[in-house]
Formats: C-alpha cells, structure tokens, sequence
C-alpha cells in the first residue's frame, strides 16, 4: 500500500482483496502471525484486540438504554454537533444506504441513523445506539480504532476483527474538545465497500474538523474566577478547584466545604458542630479556628458568616452522582464515582451522606442487572468484599474467576463471624474474626 491509512488503493479488485484479508485474518486468529497483506495499523489492532481477549465470533453488548441512553446523550458535548453532522453526512448516508454513528471516547455508539435498510441490517450485529464499539470490546472496527488511535481510520471488509462486521467497510475520525484537546468521541460512516476510498477518509476528516471548528464557537467565554468544583468521592482530602487554582483541602476543611456546598441557605455554628463532630465536648471555639483558617484559604469573598455558607454555589461529584442518579443515568452516574465519599471522615453527617450515596448506587446497579457495571463496582477496593454484588454478578456472567471470589465470600459468611464497617464504602460486609 502506498498510503497505509487508506483501505484499498485505487483500481484495485475489491473481491480479491477481501479473500486476502479473510486468508490472512484466518491465519492470524489460528496462530497468531498477521501475514505480510495486511496494513500495519489493522496488524497493530488486531493484537491489541487479541490481547484485550476479544473473540473473533463474538458481539458487541449494549451497555446504554432507554433513560441511561437518553440521559447521557443530552449531557454528551456531541450532541451539540449532532445537526452539523445530520446536515453534513445525513443525505450523503441516507443516498447510498450507509449510515451515519458518532460515538463517544469509550467507542460506545450515541447515534446511529442513515437508510433504513441499512439500519435493519446494522440492528443484527449490535452496532445500534448504546453499543459499546471500543477495540477492547469488539476488536478492530472504525470508530473504535478512531477513538483509541486519535486519528482518522478506514476498516475495510476482513479488515475487521469480529466475523459478523466483515461484510462492511466503514471509516471514523475523532473529535476533539478544541480547549482541552481530549478526544470527546468519533464520527463514522458505515456502509458498503465504496467507502474504501481516499475521498472517504479526508471527508469523514473534514467533518469532524467542522465539529471541532463548532465546539470552538459554542463554547462559552469563562471568566476568570470560573463555577468551583469540589472533587471529594475516593479521596480523604477533597481539591477545590478556583479561579484557576487547584486547593488542597485538610480533612476538617474537605467537611465543611462540601457541607456548605449542600446547604445555600447557611448553616449556623450549633447545626456545624453536630453535623461535624460526634464528641459533645467540642466547643465552638474549636469550629470557629477551623472556619477562621478555611477563609484565610479561600477568601473571604468565598466564604460568609452568620449564618456560615459559601457565596457562589461549588460543583461537587457526589452532588453530579446524586443528579445523575436521580435522572436514571446509570452509567454516566457510575463514570464520576471515584470512591466513596471522603472515606476517612467519621463527621456524623458525612458518614450519613457517604452511606446513603453507595447505598442508592448499589441498589441501583444490583436492580440495573449490567454485567458491567456490576463488575467494576465488584473489582473495585470498595466493593471486593460486597457479597450482594458479587451475587448479582454471578447471576449474570458466572465466569470462573467471579464463581470462585463469591464461593470464598459465601465460606466466610458460614464460619464465625464479625461485623466491620468497610472503610467508606456504606454497606457492612461479614469476616472472619483473628485467630
């Protein structure tokens, strides 16, 4: 191939070319050696996706639904572009039966629309909006090598890793925040082998130029002291993030901010002192010091008096979880989850809100019955020892290794036990008591 990026150099017979491919990708899924034919970035993808444990047989899940789907997709930073795309690439899909998908950075496909018949045929290997497509899922495909490369890509036929997706051809760009420059999510045409063609790669490229050019113009102007975000899921001490700074908080101070975050109105002295401190004998001359310091830190135009509250409203990631929760977004709850909520504290009101927030997304996940979300809470620090998940995983992808984790945990729940309080994690989980 003179240019390793484009599928199928012109003039060349498109029917031969896929027996190669089918020729080659054969020998590769039987011994593991990629023959000389194939392009050097389908290669380097197909042992990615050998090494990710894809099989070649298998299917793409779908991980989003109904209100998750819904949800996430009115908060993606895509669906800002989504006319420019439908106006640019809509009647270009929808004339040459082939269909229109943009997916985010976890090659999870948002949207998918184009030619109905199209469409109908696309329905039967899964590749439908809420679909994961990353390489690690499906192996080599458009969009999914797109997102993970951060660059254009055309798949041709055989080209791809799974069985079921040979019969297309299909070429992606990404998309890029044009502030920060991470990959927001991919643009893909899919259809039939036409689109192997230079022509395809540079105008699915333009396209998502033209997005990046968009997301430019609709972002807003920030001015310089920008909506304070309070980071305190997974950590002890939660960072504020102000005007440009990045501050970390102490323990008692990652309390307070975050408290006052969830309370507008103010909270006075006496309401701080129960909801931070279990011993009685605290005095509010202890409180006022800690209050003192914290507006030395922040400013006294961030932090009032009588009743104590912050002057401009803090973001804060449980809040985000709580919000997405609340709106049936699971998954995109999920993604912000960092850890349970400042686990170290052992403020009243704290440990009140960190067990209520695990518990809501616990059942959540447990009544959602996602194999994968499940997972992750599962291998998570928080959640090795959660025998309800580990139980509603089983029930869904009794693989070996989660029979085996769940089988010693249901030994330790028979033998003499010990009731501990997991650290942060909200739930109360049985062990065994020392020797």
């Amino acid at each position: 191939m003179t240019d390793p990026w484009v599928a199928l150099e012109p003039g060349a017979d498109p029917a031969e070319r896929v027996r190669v491919l089918r020729r080659a990708h054969e020998t590769f899924t039987t011994v593991g050696a990629v023959p000389r034919p194939v392009r050097s970035v389908v290669a380097e993808s197909w042992r990615r996706s050998a090494r990710a444990g894809v099989v070649p047989d298998g299917t793409a899940s779908v991980e989003l639904s109904d209100g998750d789907l819904g949800a996430y997709r009115a908060e993606h930073p895509l669906a800002q572009v989504m006319p420019l795309f439908r106006e640019l690439m809509g009647t270009f899909a929808a004339d040459d039966e082939q269909l229109l998908a943009v997916c985010d950075a976890q090659g999870r496909l948002l949207w998918v629309e184009g030619h109905p018949a199209a469409r109908r045929r696309a329905d039967g290997m899964n590749f439908v909006p809420g679909a994961r497509w990353s390489e690690a899922a499906v192996g080599t495909n458009a969009p999914g090598t797109a997102v993970a490369l951060g660059r254009p890509v055309q798949v041709f036929a055989a080209e791809h890793f799974t069985r079921r997706v040979q019969p297309w051809t299909c070429v992606a760009a990404p998309v890029h925040d044009p502030r920060t420059g991470r990959v927001l999510g991919a643009v893909d045409v899919t259809g039939g082998d036409g689109l192997a063609h230079p022509h395809s790669l540079g105008f699915v490229q333009a396209v998502a130029r033209a997005a990046e050019a968009q997301l430019a113009l609709l972002a807003p102007v920030r001015p310089a002291a920008d909506t304070p975000k309070l980071g305190a899921l997974g950590r002890d001490e939660a960072e504020l993030a102000l005007g440009g700074r990045r501050i970390r908080l102490s323990r008692r101070h990652s309390e307070i901010v975050l408290l006052l975050s969830r309370h507008p109105e103010g909270l006075t002295g006496d309401e701080l002192l129960c909801a931070l401190y279990a011993d009685e004998s605290v005095t509010p001359v202890t409180l006022r010091a800690e209050l003192a310091r914290l507006r030395r830190l922040l400013g006294p135009e961030l932090l009032a008096s009588r009743p104590y509250r912050l002057t401009a409203a803090v973001d804060a990631d449980a809040t985000v979880v709580e919000r997405r929760l609340g709106s049936g977004a699971l998954t995109a709850a999920m993604e912000v989850y960092a850890g349970p909520l400042l686990p170290g504290s052992q403020a009243p009101a704290i440990v009140r809100l960190r067990e209520r927030l695990a518990r809501e997304l616990r059942a959540a996940l447990i009544a959602h019955r996602d194999p994968d979300l499940l997972a992750d809470w599962a291998h998570a620090p928080w959640g090795e020892d959660d025998v309800e998940v580990w139980r509603a995983l089983a029930a869904m992808r009794p693989s070996a290794p989660v029979r085996e984790r769940l089988a010693a945990l249901e030994a330790e729940l028979a033998a003499p036990v010990v009731r501990m309080r997991a650290r942060g994690g909200g739930a109360t989980y049985l062990q065994r008591p020392p020797a």
